[in-house]
């Protein structure tokens, strides 16, 4: 069984897709750059040279990837049509959100064989915003916990380390990592990353660490070098970050939304904290840098939740039955 996966690259999604490549015999991921969206008719030639028996892809460009006689399953990975979202988008891309990308995603839809969600609150947003009739199946994002490990931490370090990883924008809570910052111990320091797509910088100061763009192989590395996860984001469909975090033994410290309770449990795992709430964000993570029992205590609970629910095994053993079911019931003389 060939499966093609159509993805733009730079995103938590295409990590996700790539996993499954390595994972699942006959699973080929089609990467292209984010700036093809632009002319989507011309996304028909990503691929085209490979003959899949099935298409993967995420809703908002698989219109332009679909053929006739071969099922499509779709993966909401987020749903970027949310009305919550339109004040951390700009006037340009809620234009484009709302006329034809809107109309994009409901035409995948309509042509799709499945559609699954990377979480229940997206699976649950989706079929209230689509008004869907279609059944979506929930599959978490799988995390290879071979490669993202905890590891005994060497030495005593003057500084506690908290990481925020991700792309530096609004809707990931990028604007609140200074004055978080401003309100910590001085002891404590925030190491943040230029996300998967390189870009930016959050300015100077003693105890803010830009590492810049990091490769996804060298990401169990860095958060094996850091003590707790900041992850101050607006809305998430799952939380690829905090999830890789788990499975490194970091708590982390999250916003309480979206999908993110179905990940982080209150005081067990970490900390949930109101949106853009500065200081609620400074206080727990201040707690944690000053009790390294509790900071060991949540990490170990993580990882045993990222072993029981989020292994990259069990997400390639969701996918493949359903690749396989999708097969089974569908009309190839369609």
């Amino acid at each position: 069984m060939n499966i093609l996966s159509p993805m733009a690259a730079g995103n938590g999604a295409h990590v996700v897709h790539k996993s499954l490549e390595k994972a699942l015999s006959g699973y080929k991921v089609a990467s292209y750059h984010p700036y093809r969206t632009l002319f989507p008719p011309g996304l028909w030639s990503v691929g085209k040279a490979y003959k899949a028996d099935i298409f993967h892809a995420a809703p908002d460009y698989a219109l332009f990837h679909a053929k006739k006689g071969v099922p499509l399953v779709l993966t909401f990975h987020n749903y970027v049509l949310d009305a919550f979202m339109r004040a951390y988008s700009s006037p340009l891309q809620n234009l484009h959100y709302q006329t034809d990308l809107k109309w994009f995603t409901k035409k995948s839809v309509n042509l799709a064989s499945s559609i699954t969600a990377v979480s229940r609150f997206t699976a649950g947003l989706v079929a209230k915003e689509l008004v869907l009739k279609k059944p979506i199946n929930v599959i978490y994002n799988g995390i290879d916990e071979a490669a993202f490990k905890p590891v005994k931490k060497i030495g005593n370090r003057k500084r506690i380390r908290v990481l925020f990883s991700g792309n530096l924008t609004k809707r990931k809570g990028v604007h609140w990592i200074m004055p978080i910052l401003n309100k910590l111990n001085t002891n404590i320091e925030i190491v943040y990353t230029a996300g998967l797509r390189g870009q930016g910088d959050l300015g100077a100061h003693s105890r803010l660490v830009n590492v810049g763009r990091v490769e996804y192989s060298n990401m169990p590395q860095l958060y094996q070098s850091v003590d707790v996860l900041l992850f101050p984001t607006v809305r998430e469909g799952f939380g690829l970050a905090a999830s890789e975090a788990m499975a490194c033994g970091l708590p982390v410290v999250a916003t309480n939304c979206s999908s993110l309770p179905e990940l982080i449990d209150e005081g067990k795992g970490g900390f949930l904290c109101g949106l853009g709430d500065v200081n609620d964000f400074a206080v727990k993570i201040n707690l944690l840098a000053e009790n390294e029992a509790l900071r060991r205590e949540m990490g170990d609970y993580n990882r045993d939740k990222v072993e029981r629910l989020f292994t990259l095994k069990r997400m390639m053993v969701e996918y493949q039955h359903l690749f396989e079911s999708v097969c089974d019931g569908f009309s190839y003389s369609n």
